[in-house]
């Protein structure tokens, strides 16, 4: 009897807390919402407000970076000087500014090594000049009419100002299927120079002035150009050139060697900053020898297959680079202490190109 009375009891105050009508709107529940629970639902909406606008950007930037993962890594390769590691950087720039990820393989070795890892995948892209490539790579002669005798004024930099160009384009589509892209301005050929005051000395103006004193002289020279038919070995054909002695030296060490007169002639580049700024004399290349060196950049084609804005990411430099502008570039690294990359973005960033930091 006692657990039936306590049974009922229990019940009846579970029916009275289910009864809808046993609230009156004089006597209303505990539960009523105070200042302090309007505070906290006001706080709950806005922190959900926040998650929801958290969840927005993240979801923003997951997007974008799906997207970059979308675009292929590009391996960008140089050879081994300055001017090789500053338009490497440049085009590494460029593409890293417009989402594409990026590998460096810069001052590699020379042009051999360079382009072969070109055609074996190991890089995608780097900068050729043209002259290098009919002769270099390809083996094909320079007709004599083509040959062009440096100057010191900037070259034009359009497809079609040299005919090399489209030769090297044609022949490289197809025995490598690997696009030429538009040169960017600057012809960087050989050249031979000697110290201002030796030259003054020796009466010498041209490189076919050297005949009357080559038996006495010793030339510095990479020992790319040693072994080139359009180095050393063309030289001595075309102009009968028969040094005392050839060495073979690093690329940054040739304008130390002449400067302290460890040698008297040096192949050098004549986009090459410190040229002037060491008072060297170029000679002129009176038998026109030395072909035309546009720079422009070689990529492989399956890299424009599956992303053709390559191209035009790169060719937005395509004429903005004269002989002076790459030269005083060139120079800010030899001689000046910069960072090829520091100079490379300055200049991009100058043109409007990339954004700056």
């Amino acid at each position: 009897m006692q657990y039936a009375v306590q049974w009922n009891e229990h019940q009846k105050e579970v029916n009275e807390a289910d009864d809808p009508t046993r609230w009156s709107t004089k006597d209303p529940p505990n539960e009523i919402p105070t200042k302090e629970h309007s505070t906290v639902g006001r706080l709950n909406r806005t922190m959900f407000a926040l998650f929801v606008a958290i969840g927005l950007v993240l979801s923003s930037f997951s997007g974008a970076t799906a997207a970059a993962q979308d675009l292929p890594t590009i391996t960008v390769g140089s050879k081994n000087f300055t001017e090789q590691i500053v338009v490497g950087e440049m085009i590494a720039l460029l593409l890293e500014d417009a989402g594409y990820p990026v590998e460096r393989q810069l001052n590699l070795a020379s042009t051999g090594v360079v382009h072969e890892a070109l055609l074996s995948g190991d890089v995608d892209v780097y900068v050729e000049y043209t002259g290098t490539g009919l002769l270099a790579v390809l083996g094909m002669e320079l007709p004599v009419a083509e040959a062009t005798p440096a100057t010191d004024e900037a070259t034009p930099a359009v497809a079609g100002v040299d005919p090399v160009y489209e030769i090297v384009a044609a022949e490289y589509q197809e025995q490598f299927n690997v696009t030429w892209l538009e040169p960017w301005g600057f012809n960087n050929t050989y050249t031979l120079a000697l110290r201002g005051d030796q030259a003054t000395e020796l009466g010498v103006v041209t490189i076919s002035d050297l005949l009357d004193h080559d038996q006495d002289l010793v030339l510095g020279a990479t020992q790319e150009f040693l072994v080139r038919d359009d180095g050393l070995l063309g030289l001595e054909a075309v102009y009968g050139l028969e040094f005392a002695d050839s060495v073979g030296l690093d690329p940054g060490l040739i304008y130390g060697a002449v400067e302290a007169g460890d040698v008297d002639v040096i192949s050098a580049f004549a986009t090459d900053g410190r040229i002037p700024a060491l008072g060297l004399t170029l000679l002129e290349d009176d038998l026109g020898f030395f072909p035309p060196y546009f720079a422009a950049p070689v990529v492989r084609t399956e890299i424009l297959e599956e992303s053709p804005e390559v191209a035009d990411i790169l060719n937005q430099l395509s004429g903005m680079i004269d002989d002076q502008t790459m030269a005083d570039l060139n120079f800010q690294v030899d001689d000046g202490g910069m960072e090829a990359v520091d100079v490379a973005r300055a200049f991009l960033v100058d043109q409007g190109l990339i954004a700056g930091e």
